[in-house]
């Protein structure tokens, strides 16, 4: 690794000289790899990865100031992107982070986030959910958006990586009858994309911290679905979450719908049984429309 091409690019953004004296790995990823870098009195985060996923950086970078401009709720504020020959990086301010804090406040600014709201669904650009590409053209229809460049998209990809027979019969069933799913018309709510209990910390003033975002403007109960998909969020964050902006009752059933897309993802990256459990949750929405 090239630091002293991070220590200039640090420099240049800052406007302060920096240079390194401490390098500490810094785990829990595994996409790119992190560091703490510390030095001159300040402290930064940085990500890994090869020049080629410069632009999944540049795409973080943007992101990370979408949330950040909402002033809702605090993120890593990002200083700069960076590239050599081999390889490209991400510094993001540091922050000490734990897994317990206020978890109400958590809902309340999740709530106060998806209340900026934009024109459109989608956003400028594409960006990336995990290592895949994530489709963000933008579209006046909500229907047309999360058919074409959410599940159409996974789906047309889990075709290519070996996923077909079942997955893709019953996936095109599901896509032909969406609108019957469908049944409500939700605002281009600015969210996280990838909100799962790993993206999400407490300063040691208990003050919510998110992260790793993979942003677009969207139905927001996509991003409370993805929050239930893998846990870690608590019934105190639903509560004040729902007190701020309460969700409608035909969520029970979209919120299969919404995480069928990160399932699907997970089914491309990493195989295993989560093409499975893609099918399982196609035979459970299907089965709301018969």
């Amino acid at each position: 690794m090239e630091w002293s091409a991070v220590e200039e690019t640090i420099s240049q953004a800052t406007g302060k000289k920096f240079l390194i004296e401490q390098k500490t790995p810094v785990g829990g990823g595994c996409i790119n790899s992190a560091y703490r870098l510390k030095g001159e009195g300040c402290s930064y985060f940085v990500k890994i990865n090869t020049a080629h996923m410069r632009h999944m950086f540049d795409a973080e970078y943007a992101g990370l100031l979408e949330l950040h401009d909402a002033q809702a709720i605090r993120i890593p504020r990002p200083i700069v992107v960076g590239e050599s020959k081999q390889q490209a990086w991400l510094v993001l301010e540091y922050l000490q982070l734990g897994h317990g804090g206020n978890s109400r406040m958590a809902g309340e600014q999740l709530a106060l986030l998806h209340r900026h709201q934009a024109q459109l669904y989608g956003w400028s650009i594409d960006n990336t959910i995990g290592s895949t590409q994530q489709i963000n053209h933008q579209e006046h229809e909500w229907i047309n958006f999360w058919c074409e460049h959410r599940l159409g998209f996974q789906l047309q990809l889990a075709a290519r990586n070996g996923f077909t027979g079942r997955l893709q019969q019953q996936g095109g069933k599901l896509l032909e009858s969406f609108h019957l799913l469908m049944d409500h018309d939700p605002l281009p709510s600015l969210l996280h994309g990838d909100l799962w209990g790993g993206n999400i910390g407490y300063q040691k003033d208990r003050t919510p911290v998110i992260y790793d975002p993979a942003v677009y403007y969207g139905d927001r109960e996509a991003d409370i679905a993805m929050s239930e998909l893998f846990g870690g969020f608590g019934a105190d964050f639903y509560a004040a979450y729902n007190a701020v902006w309460p969700l409608d009752p035909g969520y029970a059933v979209r919120k299969t719908l919404y995480n069928l897309y990160h399932i699907l993802n997970h089914a491309n990256m990493f195989g295993g049984g989560y093409a499975g459990q893609a099918e399982e949750m196609i035979d459970r929405l299907l089965s709301h429309i018969a």
